[in-house]
């Protein structure tokens, strides 16, 4: 299980790789620029069902936003 502050962290990497600021994510989410940047420094975080809104937006596999290095063992 990966620790709250290395999921936000990956927030933050994954923004900063497609150049989206805090105001892009927050207008497409309806939330406030403030909630996207306590995401972002690990204060708040956000639901499940806005991690999914997240992961849609940012047009990557949500395990990708929750796990960084994600390896399936069974």
């Amino acid at each position: 299980i990966m620790a709250e502050k290395e999921i936000i962290n990956r927030l933050r990497v994954v923004m900063a790789e497609k150049n989206l600021t805090n105001q892009y994510l927050a207008d497409k989410l309806g939330v406030s620029e403030i909630t996207v940047s306590r995401w972002r420094t690990n204060t708040i975080q956000p639901s499940i069902q806005q991690f999914i809104q997240i992961a849609h937006l940012l047009r990557i596999d949500i395990k990708d936003l929750l796990e960084e290095n994600f390896e399936y063992k069974d």
